[in-house]
């Protein structure tokens, strides 16, 4: 079977925008890459159900995100003044779009239109103190996407804090919790487990997942365990970056940038322990995002500065990793999507 893969790139060097490529789970490997449209640092993606994509996008000095049909053709872009955002998501159900923006610690909020285009509906900016690691200059919101119940839930790695907002459904936010993490986490991102109302946050800074238990009453957080996702005895520069957890709710996994490692591990029943399984190299530099395919059979992971993937075979059992492939050229590739 051939099951598409979207690409998210940077545009600094040989990168010319999206691209796909196609998984072969027969032969397990990865071929076909083709650049799906040109554009300008595009290092973040999501898709809609209709298949349209929604992408980071930068124009004449102007960031934002911009819309495309599922064949190709640009349907609109909304920007503004400033630096691009760093991530997007779709709420399918109130047919939103949502970005957060590194540079201007912002959160905004998009309406999908009939024809998939966008329109702005709401954004804030986060104003809170910042922490003392020396990339805590300013706010810096890094993630924003759905929390169980439908609220919008954000990272932002400048100020040590994950925000819940509720969200109407024209997309108008309102702050309904926050939660302060300790001085130099880095909050960059975070995914919940499948059934209970745990979240996973990957803390940027100090290489840390934390598991955090979520309030539907009021949309507080609470960190329950913060486990480290470097060896006892690392001293070189990491950064952590993205984070997956498996659809039965088992497995953890979370990508090192500067150790360039996967780290895997296991999940207690109740979602409110991890417990260490492996950590395996990557292959590359600065593995930035990585993501399980459909079946969760395959992993395929992204490295932004030596222009690679790498795809590994996962035991559903064990949550360990095998190598297949490990020098696919993808360039600047940061993001990666299944359709």
């Amino acid at each position: 079977m051939q099951e598409k893969i979207f690409l998210g790139t940077y545009t600094k060097k040989k990168s010319q925008g999206i691209y796909t490529v196609e998984l072969d789970t027969g032969k397990k490997e990865l071929t076909n890459l083709t650049l799906f449209t040109k554009e300008s640092g595009p290092t973040f993606v999501a898709l809609s159900e209709k298949g349209n994509l929604y992408n980071v996008t930068s124009v004449d000095g102007n960031g934002g995100v911009a819309s495309y049909s599922k064949d190709g053709k640009l349907l609109n872009t909304v920007t503004s003044p400033g630096a691009s955002p760093c991530y997007v998501a779709v709420d399918e159900e109130r047919q939103l779009v949502f970005s957060a923006n590194y540079h201007k610690g912002q959160v905004t909020v998009y309406k999908i239109e009939a024809d998939g285009s966008l329109t702005l509906t709401d954004e804030v900016t986060h104003t809170d103190p910042t922490g003392s690691h020396e990339n805590q200059d300013k706010p810096h919101a890094h993630y924003a996407d759905l929390t169980p119940d439908h609220r919008l839930v954000a990272c932002d790695l400048g100020t040590d804090t994950v925000y819940t907002y509720d969200l109407s459904a024209d997309g108008k936010l309102s702050l309904a919790s926050k939660l302060k993490v300790a001085d130099k986490t880095g909050p960059r991102h975070l995914t919940f487990h499948p059934t209970l109302d745990i979240a996973y946050l990957f803390g940027e800074l100090n290489s840390t997942i934390s598991v955090l238990a979520y309030n539907r009453a009021d949309g507080h957080f609470e960190v329950l365990a913060t486990y480290p996702t470097l060896p006892a005895d690392y001293e070189g520069f990491n950064s952590g970056s993205a984070v997956k957890v498996t659809k039965d709710g088992k497995f953890l996994y979370g990508s090192n940038r500067g150790d360039n490692s996967i780290v895997v591990f296991a999940i207690a029943e109740d979602g409110r322990s991890l417990t260490f399984i492996e950590r395996v190299d990557t292959y590359g530099d600065f593995p930035r995002d990585f993501s399980l395919n459909p079946s969760e059979e395959f992993l395929v992971c992204a490295h932004q500065n030596s222009d690679n993937l790498t795809l590994y075979q996962r035991d559903a059992q064990t949550g360990k990793l095998t190598l297949l492939q490990k020098d696919v050229f993808a360039p600047e590739a940061v993001c990666v999507k299944f359709v």
